[in-house]
């Protein structure tokens, strides 16, 4: 196993940051921490990172102790922390020779694992980090993560605040990464990106929902769910929250998804409920549950 993570607890003061978590990463895959802010991502990275101690439990990456043998750790590992923490005032280049450097290589042994995505930023070498865009920030942080030849590479919700096309580019880069055998723990709030990793383990509040491949977790959604819209989608909300068997309502894009805690719930008799309620243009159609569904129904338990 590339991490390996038992029982992990860690509280700041009276609040629980992470609750007893258990979790493996596989070598060479991709494995998704999914949750919002607060869920415990973050901590749990800092942990496997060496940069925390947990307060109980034990974590192993590339089999070594994260307290123990926390300094041959942080040589075999890439972290990309959330937010962009490289040198403002150095320039591309300036910023990926001083990385290669601290560990002991240089840009030209390496090249072959960042060259997709360096070329990219190549154009910009001579301007300073603090000046690129976003997207190009995180292909410079990502590529000095990988400057030393890491085993595994921590990234810290690395597309928050990226623009879409950026962030299709940098799972690309993900995938072509992880065909070179790296081992890749990564956390997100987006549940599109949840869909994209070989298994995800759901945290809420610093508590560990569920472990599955993504498809795996999808299929586990415990009933029905229906796509529901009318000419007025605030008091849609309002009604259909106000029905008497309602279990949940979640906006969902331009659909309402709503489930239903009878059995034999019928459709026909929600269509007739919001008729009386004046709606019009009423559509309640049956789909398909995501990822983001299941979340939703595991944090209402």
């Amino acid at each position: 196993m590339s991490i390996s993570v038992k029982n992990i607890s860690k509280s700041y003061g009276k609040v629980q940051a992470v609750q007893n978590v258990s979790f493996e990463v596989k070598e060479g895959e991709i494995f998704g921490l999914i949750g919002p802010d607060g869920a415990g991502k973050t901590t749990l990275f800092r942990i496997l990172t060496t940069l925390l101690i947990a307060d109980s439990g034990t974590a192993e990456v590339d089999g070594k102790d994260v307290v123990n043998n926390y300094k041959e750790i942080r040589k075999n590992v890439g972290y990309m922390p959330g937010r962009f923490s490289l040198y403002q005032d150095l320039s591309v280049e300036e910023n990926l020779e001083f990385f290669a450097t601290i560990f002991g290589t240089t840009i030209e042994e390496n090249y072959e694992l960042i060259e997709d995505i360096y070329v990219q930023i190549a154009p910009f070498k001579k301007r300073r980090a603090g000046d690129l865009s976003g997207g190009m920030k995180q292909k410079l942080a990502l590529s000095c993560a990988l400057i030393h030849k890491p085993k595994v590479l921590f990234l810290d919700e690395p597309t928050t605040g990226v623009d879409p096309v950026s962030r299709k580019e940098f799972w690309e880069m993900l995938k072509r990464l992880q065909q070179k055998g790296i081992s890749i723990l990564v956390s997100t709030p987006y549940m599109d990106e949840a869909a994209l990793c070989d298994r995800i383990a759901l945290l809420q509040d610093g508590k560990l929902l569920e472990i599955d491949t993504p498809q795996n977790i999808s299929k586990r959604f415990p009933t029905k769910l229906y796509n529901v819209s009318s000419d007025n989608t605030y008091q849609l909300i309002q009604d259909l929250k106000s029905y008497k068997t309602m279990h949940s309502v979640f906006p969902f894009g331009e659909w309402i998804h709503y489930t239903d805690s009878k059995k034999d719930f019928n459709p026909k008799d929600l269509l007739a409920y919001l008729k009386e309620k004046e709606h019009t243009a009423i559509v309640i159609e049956e789909t398909v549950p995501t990822i983001e569904d299941t979340f939703m129904e595991l944090s209402k338990g």
